[in-house]
């Protein structure tokens, strides 16, 4: 069975996933990587947490949502033993936002985790926020750390592993969210350009795309997966 390995966005917990697992109707033997709720960690760091995380036997594919694209890509231009497709969903390669990088130092004081809940609702659910979306973001943000919160937001201030997309050797799918208020479409644009074999798919759906429209995305993950069997058979 294909092992599909389900890299989180910048809560880290992996537990917004369960609804797109569930979606995915047991399709694919799934991993999910977790990063340290406590810890300070920037992006070389979580990389190496996930690089241990991969599967040592048999086929997968790595998915990189939001915050972990970065490291999704890294990992996948390292060329493990058994990859066969790239995943890139509601993320980015580099700072999405070039605007915001010279506030990078105040990443180290902004207090990330008291910012009001309409905000963080606003960027990352609306206009598709609903109680039980509003209740399960909350619970996942609550299990991380300030200080790590604001490392990774650090991290992504500064990020840019272009040359290493370039590197990847295997089928990338990007998933674009059409109302996506903190990755804008230009990033999914970037990433056609720099490698530009990528197939990008665009949901109806906030940032939170694989939490807001799970059937549609694991549908898009089971089709293209199926043709990277399909091609490898052939």
């Amino acid at each position: 069975m294909l092992t599909l390995v389900l890299m989180p966005g910048m809560d880290g917990t992996g537990y917004l996933f369960e609804s797109f697992i569930s979606a995915l109707g047991g399709e694919f033997a799934v991993t999910t990587v977790c990063y340290p709720k406590n810890e300070t960690l920037g992006y070389d760091d979580l990389e190496v947490i996930a690089r241990r995380l991969l599967p040592t036997s048999g086929n997968f594919i790595i998915l990189g949502e939001s915050f972990s694209g970065p490291i999704a890509v890294s990992l996948a231009a390292a060329k493990p033993k058994g990859l066969v497709g790239l995943i890139l969903c509601s993320t980015f390669v580099r700072n999405p936002r070039p605007a915001f990088k010279p506030m990078r130092m105040l990443a180290h004081v902004l207090p990330v985790k008291l910012a009001p809940n309409i905000i963080i609702n606003y960027f990352l659910l609306a206009p598709f926020s609903t109680s039980f979306l509003r209740s399960a973001l909350k619970s996942a943000i609550s299990q991380v750390s300030g200080p790590a919160f604001k490392a990774r937001l650090n991290a992504v201030l500064s990020v840019d592993v272009s040359a290493k997309l370039r590197a990847v050797q295997v089928p990338l799918l990007y998933l674009q969210a059409a109302h996506d208020r903190v990755v804008p479409p230009d990033a999914g644009s970037y990433i056609a350009a720099v490698y530009p074999a990528t197939q990008v798919l665009t949901i109806d759906a906030p940032h939170f795309l694989l939490q807001v429209a799970p059937d549609e995305a694991a549908n898009a993950v089971k089709s293209f997966a199926r043709d990277i069997l399909r091609k490898r058979i052939t």
